[in-house]
């Protein structure tokens, strides 16, 4: 990240790749800032309820007092009501609909913020999977304590801040995992049944299985063995160790992943089916056509048809407006 003169953890556009939506970045102030944010919508500027779809490279954690609306992310629209909390994870396609009245907190974080726990990072891919979560009326006082506690050390920046910080974080992901979660044992779209035991303890370093899961998410198209090879590992080995965590294998993981990068880009840009195929891997359309209608069970046209009906998307000229 760069420097800069701006506020610490201001949403900052970066250019993105031609046709795709924009791609947002945490902007740091100078050196020793830390990679987090936290404060209320206003108090982090106009992108932070933005209306057109776009990314981030970080994670954002919104906690909803007030207002109405609709909060898009990726293929999905939800509600926007007060005693609500979304969980945004990096790369994942956003926005906000019709919003009224729109109040609350936020906290936004770099992976790299995530150091002292290490663990977390499992919990957020599965919490984010489900996005938003309703609370009851104590699990809302508390919430709202911690946004309040983690806004008051990013604007104090006291001795100490960046622990107090991870350490108020933490709390805030661990008590997330808690809330009761519909359909517990089923996969998630990272490719990791909930409740697998492939995922690190919070606090442990990541698993492999775990390592190669964030490989997924990914936006390069890998194979098992190029996976392997990033990881210091040999395929078979991977293999045995992601089929026994997870219960699935690596090549099943990847094509999952790919195929739901490409209803992102089908969903959320005017890109034509060939460059959708080209950005996710595939050299030949007509191949990535039999591909996705594998995965999907229907063609990208009677996708894209289907979503974008009822989704927000940007044409591929105005990516970075």
């Amino acid at each position: 990240m760069r420097n800069t003169t701006v506020s610490p953890g201001t949403p900052c556009p970066a250019p993105p790749r031609p046709g795709e939506p924009p791609l947002h970045r945490l902007e740091l102030a100078g050196p020793g800032t830390v990679p987090f944010a936290a404060g209320p919508f206003d108090e982090l500027g106009p992108l932070s309820r933005s209306d057109r779809p776009h990314r981030h490279t970080f994670y954002e954690i919104v906690h909803i007092v007030a207002g109405s609306g609709t909060h898009v992310v990726d293929l999905a629209g939800h509600a926007v009501r007060p005693r609500r909390l979304a969980v945004v994870l990096p790369g994942q396609v956003h926005c906000w609909q019709d919003q009224k009245g729109l109040d609350g907190a936020l906290a936004l974080f770099t992976e790299d913020f995530l150091v002292d726990h290490p663990g977390d990072r499992a919990l957020l891919r599965r919490i984010g999977q489900r996005c938003w979560f309703d609370l009851s009326e104590a699990e809302h006082e508390r919430t709202g304590r911690l946004m309040a506690d983690m806004a008051a050390e990013c604007r104090q920046r006291a001795p100490g801040h960046e622990s107090v910080l991870r350490a108020l974080l933490h709390v805030l992901i661990v008590r997330t995992a808690r809330l009761p979660t519909p359909g517990a044992g089923r996969a998630d779209r990272s490719g990791e049944p909930v409740g697998s035991h492939g995922s690190a303890a919070p606090g442990a370093p990541p698993t492999l299985a775990e390592a190669f899961i964030r490989l997924t998410a990914g936006s390069v198209a890998r194979s098992v063995r190029e996976c392997a090879q990033e990881l210091g590992v040999t395929p078979g080995h991977l293999t045995r160790t992601v089929r026994a965590a997870t219960g699935r294998t690596p090549g099943r993981l990847l094509n999952e992943a790919r195929a739901y990068r490409a209803q992102r880009l089908l969903a959320h840009t005017g890109l034509p089916v060939r460059q959708v195929a080209a950005r996710v891997g595939f050299a030949d359309p007509a191949y990535f056509c039999r591909f996705f209608r594998r995965e999907t069970g229907t063609s990208p046209g009677e996708f894209r048809k289907h979503h974008s009906s009822r989704l927000p998307s940007i044409d591929p000229g105005r990516a970075d407006a």
